[in-house]
């Protein structure tokens, strides 16, 4: 919180959501928005205040900048051009399914978001298979059911954890075979985000 209040401008995805975060713990720094759609042109605004001596921090809705988000392209310009760079450490959705899952995490192979056409979706996973470690990926709520059928083509009866909304208030961590978690899904309408964790 003290990185929040000190900074001159907070970046963020969704500036209505910061705000009531930043409102609750009384927080008056000023929002710009920063997200997939307007990365190119914010990107370019964010740097100029970085080299006016400006500085800012970066959040996300959820997780952690830079992981599976538009957040490395900021990163990435604003240590070229010279600024530092200061990770502050947070949460991270990738490992606390890991954490929690009970699945070999010594060695592992995180994917980030599988593809949205079925084709490719299946050809990335049969290529992660290959690769004989433990997977993981995210996945939203508009496309987990997709990807667990896939996953049921890929892998059959193996029991994976597919984790949802962690550390919130509906988290949920279920192991077991996708064609059980694709029954539970289609029961009900999926919400939230999810982590699919696919042991080695």
């Amino acid at each position: 919180m003290r990185v929040l209040r000190e900074v001159d401008v907070i970046a963020c995805e969704d500036t209505r959501r910061t705000r009531g975060l930043l409102a609750h713990f009384d927080i008056h720094t000023p929002t710009i928005s920063y997200y997939e759609h307007n990365k190119l042109v914010r990107g370019r605004e964010l740097l100029r205040r970085l080299e006016a001596g400006a500085s800012v921090a970066l959040v996300t809705d959820a997780g952690t900048p830079g992981i599976s988000d538009p957040g490395f392209m900021l990163v990435r310009d604003a240590r070229a051009a010279g600024a530092a760079v200061v990770p502050v450490p947070g949460p991270s959705a990738l490992v606390a399914a890991l954490s929690a899952a009970g699945v070999p995490a010594d060695r592992f192979v995180f994917d980030g978001f599988l593809p949205v056409k079925p084709g490719r979706r299946l050809n990335r996973l049969k290529a992660l298979q290959a690769l004989e470690t433990t997977i993981v990926v995210y996945e939203s709520p508009h496309r987990i059911v997709a990807a667990l059928e896939a996953m049921a083509e890929v892998f059959g009866d193996l029991e994976i954890v597919v984790a949802r909304e962690l550390t919130k208030q509906f988290e949920e961590i279920v192991r077991a075979t996708p064609a059980v978690h694709l029954a539970r899904l289609r029961a009900t309408p999926p919400r939230g985000e999810f982590v699919v964790v696919v042991p080695g």
